[in-house]
């Protein structure tokens, strides 16, 4: 892979992000699309729009990727100086303990490590019982409430773990935290690049949302913004290809090419949009799959439900361990799904368009 793009990526997925806290991931994000871009906006929830024009009486197509990673926040400081904390997101407590954080205070970020006893004194009860979540601390080496305070963590903080961006010994595997869902952002900064010598017919808006992780909110209010002809998702999604998990708990395989998704809890696709994605990548001979979820959404939640409804259409990239602290992403995957956006870009008219509606 080019090493811009996995410097890129290494820039994305290291910065702290957590829900309601992505001003620093949407700064790196702008200083890597802006310039590909032909305007920047924001919404004043803070979604980033990036603006790259073919015909500007041309269709408009929102391709939208949370900046939002899953996390914490800092609800308490015990007196002798722990950190009580709250899930942002999706989480499975068993994936927690011992494992470190950045505490994001007001000029720096604080490492600490989320506390777990010792095996040698744990009772036959307590080895095989989860830990709660509301039973966790972090330990940042205070001593006392006031210490901690003095460190510059308050309530409200957030908190992000901690994982450096690697590439494996298959220098095609990469891991990291917060692929969820900084690929997708990467992916929309890609498509915005190659789209600089390829001529197309529409508006092309490259949307890093927030908040999704608890809501798909930022999606709502950039749609708003926007008022797209065509929506499309970018997200992550469960890559089945692991030890413990069977074909009907999620069918991904890294490395197979992006799934178009049938069904979420938040949407059914507009099934003349899927049939041209399938069509086009069938075309080209690019690898897809396909994935059905019964729980769990992407911003196409949101917006496919703008205005007068806008015909939308998820993609999910598999990943594996998503929503902890290190999940793994194939690389052929993000060459896919970016040469299939390019080429449905390209595809894409104002005629076209209006088929789909019909």
């Amino acid at each position: 892979m080019d090493k811009r793009i996995l410097e890129m990526m290494k820039e994305l997925t290291e910065v702290p992000g957590v829900v309601g806290d992505e001003s620093k991931v949407r700064k790196v994000m702008e200083n890597h699309i802006k310039p590909y871009a032909d305007e920047i906006h924001q919404d004043q929830l803070g979604s980033l729009i990036a603006v790259k024009n073919g015909n500007v009486q041309g269709p408009k197509i929102m391709i939208t990727a949370h900046l939002d990673e899953v996390g914490f926040m800092v609800s308490d400081i015990t007196d002798d100086g722990f950190i009580k904390f709250i899930p942002l997101g999706g989480w499975w407590s068993q994936v927690l303990l011992a494992q470190r954080v950045h505490i994001a205070a007001e000029d720096r970020l604080i490492t600490g490590v989320i506390g777990s006893k010792p095996p040698h004194i744990l009772s036959n009860e307590e080895r095989n019982k989860v830990v709660q979540i509301k039973d966790m601390f972090v330990d940042i080496g205070a001593s006392s409430r006031e210490e901690a305070l003095s460190f510059g963590v308050k309530p409200g903080d957030t908190i992000a773990p901690i994982c450096p961006f690697t590439v494996m010994d298959n220098p095609k595997l990469l891991m990291a935290k917060a692929w969820d869902n900084r690929l997708g952002c990467a992916i929309a900064v890609e498509v915005l690049k190659r789209l600089q010598d390829k001529q197309h017919e529409n508006i092309v808006y490259g949307v890093a949302t927030v908040q999704e992780e608890v809501g798909i909110r930022g999606a709502k209010t950039a749609v708003n913004m926007i008022n797209p002809d065509i929506s499309f998702a970018i997200d992550v999604g469960i890559a089945g290809d692991v030890p413990g998990v069977n074909r009907n708990e999620a069918r991904g395989v890294i490395g197979k090419g992006p799934q178009v998704v049938l069904y979420d809890s938040s949407m059914v696709p507009h099934k003349k949009l899927r049939e041209f994605v399938v069509e086009t990548a069938e075309e080209l001979n690019l690898p897809f799959q396909y994935e059905a979820l019964t729980a769990g959404g992407t911003d196409a939640g949101n917006t496919h439900l703008h205005g007068n409804g806008v015909p939308s259409l998820a993609f999910t990239i598999p990943t594996r361990y998503i929503h902890s602290h290190a999940s793994i992403i194939h690389s052929d995957d993000f060459e896919n799904t970016v040469e299939l956006f390019v080429n449905l870009i390209e595809k894409l008219t104002s005629e076209t368009v209006e088929s789909l509606i019909k």
